[in-house]
C-alpha cells in the first residue's frame, strides 16, 4: 500500500510530536509556515479504550492540518487494537503513530515510551496489536538507544512488518535532549528498511536539517523543540535546501506570527486557547535583550486583546 508519506515531495517536514505542545493551534500555525505532516500530543491507549472523551477532544482536528497523524502510548498490548479502532472510527487522521521513545519520567516508570525498548517482546505485540485495529497506516517513533538496546537492532526484527514510517530520535533516552546525534544509526535504518525513515533530533536550525539529511539519507527530518521558539523553521528549511539562503524573521514578522498563532488558539479553544498561548508566546520572545517586564506581562495575558497590547510594548 502506497502511504500518504510516500507521495509527499521529499524531504518531509514533520512536526514531531510533544507533550503538552502540539496541540490543534500549534500544530496549525506550523502548517501555515509549511511543515508537511502533523503529529498530535501523546494519546492513552488504556484512556481511549475505556472511552475517554477528553481524549478524544485533545485528538480533534481541522481539514487544513492534513496530513495529520495521532500518536498512541501505553504499555499494555490488549489496548492497542481497541484505541486503534476508536481512532480509526471516530477521529479519522491520515495515520497511527506508536511512541516508543518518550523520555518523559512520568511515562518512563509505567514502561511506555522509550521504556518499551527494555521489553521488546512487549513492544512488537503492541505493533502487531495496533495494526490488527486499523486499516490506516501505522507508524512508530523511537530513540537511537535505550540502555543496551539498540534502534538497528529492533528495526532488524520488525523491519518486514507492514509500517508506513519509522521517525528516529537520533539521541539515547539517557541523554534525552542533549549530547550528539547517532547519524550512522539512523543512516543504517534507512538502509535496511524499505519504508520513509524520519530523522528527529537537535535540529534547530537549517543548517542542522540539512546536515540530518546529508549525514543521514533520511527521507525527511521532525522538528521538535526547534519549533517552539520559530515554527516558521519549516519554511526557512524549505528555502535552505533549495537555494541555500534563507530569510530571518525580524521582530516585526515575530509579532505577526505571534498574533497569528494566539487568533487560531482562540478560534479552536476559546479563551483557554489565549491562556494555553502564554507558554508559547514565552518561547516566541525567549533571549530578547532589556525585555524582563514584556515577558512579566506575556505570563498574565487573558484575551486576543491582551496580547495585542503587550506585543505593541515592544518595540520594533
Amino acid at each position: 500500500m502506497i502511504t500518504f508519506y510516500e507521495k509527499i515531495e521529499k524531504p518531509i517536514l514533520a512536526l514531531a510530536p510533544m507533550a503538552g505542545y502540539t496541540n490543534q493551534p500549534f500544530r496549525r500555525i506550523c502548517k501555515f509556515y509549511g511543515a508537511d505532516v502533523l503529529y498530535s500530543e501523546m494519546a492513552s491507549a488504556t484512556a481511549l479504550s475505556y472511552g475517554g472523551k477528553k481524549t478524544l477532544e485533545l485528538l480533534k482536528f481541522s481539514k487544513d492540518e492534513r496530513p495529520y497523524v495521532v500518536q498512541l502510548f501505553g504499555n499494555d498490548p490488549k489496548y492497542f487494537q481497541n484505541a486503534a479502532r476508536i481512532v480509526t472510527e471516530k477521529i479519522r487522521p491520515d495515520g497511527i503513530d506508536i511512541n516508543m521513545g518518550c523520555p518523559a519520567p512520568k511515562v518512563y516508570k509505567t514502561g511506555a515510551g522509550a521504556a518499551l525498548f527494555c521489553d521488546q517482546g512487549k513492544a512488537i505485540a503492541i505493533i502487531e496489536e495496533t495494526l490488527k485495529g486499523t486499516d490506516l497506516p501505522v507508524s512508530i517513533k523511537i530513540r537511537s538507544r535505550v540502555s543496551k538496546y539498540t534502534a538497528y537492532k529492533f528495526m532488524k526484527k520488525i523491519k518486514d512488518y507492514p509500517l508506513a514510517a519509522v521517525m528516529v530520535h537520533g539521541r539515547s533516552y539517557e541523554k534525552a535532549f542533549s549530547g550528539s546525534i547517532d547519524y550512522i544509526t539512523i543512516k543504517r535504518i534507512k538502509e535496511m528498511v524499505s519504508y520513509p525513515v524520519i530523522a528527529n533530533g537537535g535540529i534547530n536550525t537549517p543548517e542542522e536539517a540539512k546536515m540530518m539529511l546529508e549525514r543521514t539519507g533520511a527521507d525527511g527530518v521532525g522538528i521538535a523543540r526547534g519549533a517552539l521558539k520559530n515554527p516558521w523553521l519549516f519554511l526557512q528549511i524549505k528555502e535552505y535546501l533549495e537555494t541555500g539562503e534563507y530569510h530571518e524573521f525580524d521582530l516585526k514578522e515575530i509579532k505577526t506570527a505571534a498574533l497569528r498563532h494566539t487568533e487560531m488558539a482562540q478560534d479552536d479553544m476559546g479563551a483557554h486557547g489565549v491562556l494555553e498561548m502564554r507558554k508559547y508566546l514565552l518561547w516566541y520572545f525567549r533571549g530578547f535583550e532589556n525585555a524582563k517586564e514584556f515577558r512579566r506581562k506575556l505570563v498574565e495575558v487573558e484575551s486576543l486583546e491582551d496580547v495585542k497590547r503587550t506585543l505593541e510594548m515592544l518595540e520594533g
